[in-house]
């Protein structure tokens, strides 16, 4: 008996993202635009690490990166936004939607740069989680996650944020004169309704203590949505 995948009857393609802010509980998300760029260089000018694993920076003057802000801003694939810290008021990181393929109903977060002072914040964390929501509640069956298979720091934050392994690519695309073997990340959409409840559960004011520290971790509460899990974060770990 021939076989098939199984029969959408009823899915329609969903659109794509015409986003100009979507906002949280601990950030704001806004398109990018050459108005973020001095707020975003000065950011990002304590730590040139931050661009390590990206195709572009460190970049070595504020005019050079008000000129790739305003290339970035223009494109619709990439679509790039601008993560704004409401503690601060100001502009501390980027990230995109890319790959957005609403025939296939797949869409992906990558470009992800966060200055220092953004890293393992509410805001950047809350920044991911809503874009992923947007993502499923427009109608995509399937986001995406990939990066440099030697950047631990980006596996833990997709696992973290319940998004499965799903294997690696190898000698996927050249880097900056360097091979870069690529790992995959995903989560579909059967299982945004546990990740939405994990997401909920540990952005709640209750769950982070006086001094801001988290009382439930956020990769045990996304644990049991992950199909798989990433065998070299298992063996570091261990």
């Amino acid at each position: 008996m021939r076989k098939f995948g199984v029969e959408l009857p009823g899915w329609t393609q969903p659109v794509r993202p015409e986003i100009d802010s979507l906002s949280g509980r601990y950030m704001r998300l806004e398109r990018l635009s050459e108005a973020h760029a001095h707020g975003l260089f000065r950011a990002n000018a304590t730590d040139d690490a931050i661009w390590d694993y990206l195709p572009y920076g460190p970049f070595v003057s504020e005019p050079a990166y008000i000129r790739w802000v305003k290339d970035m801003a223009a494109l619709s694939d990439p679509c790039f936004f601008t993560v704004i810290d409401l503690e601060t008021g100001r502009p501390g990181g980027v990230m995109a939607l890319m790959r957005i393929t609403p025939e296939a109903g797949s869409i992906e977060l990558g470009h992800i740069c966060l200055s220092p002072g953004l890293q393992g914040t509410r805001a950047s964390s809350e920044a991911m989680m809503r874009l992923i929501g947007w993502a499923f509640e427009a109608g995509y069956r399937r986001f995406e996650w990939k990066c440099d298979a030697l950047n631990l720091p980006s596996r833990r934050a997709a696992e973290r944020l319940g998004l499965s392994f799903e294997g690696v690519f190898r000698q996927a695309a050249v880097v900056k004169g360097r091979n870069r073997d690529t790992a995959w990340f995903a989560a579909i959409d059967a299982e945004w309704p546990g990740l939405q409840a994990a997401y909920e559960a540990w952005l709640a004011p209750s769950n982070f203590d006086a001094d801001g520290r988290q009382i439930e971790r956020l990769s045990d509460l996304t644990r049991l949505v992950r199909a798989h899990s990433d065998p070299l974060l298992a063996e570091r770990a261990g």
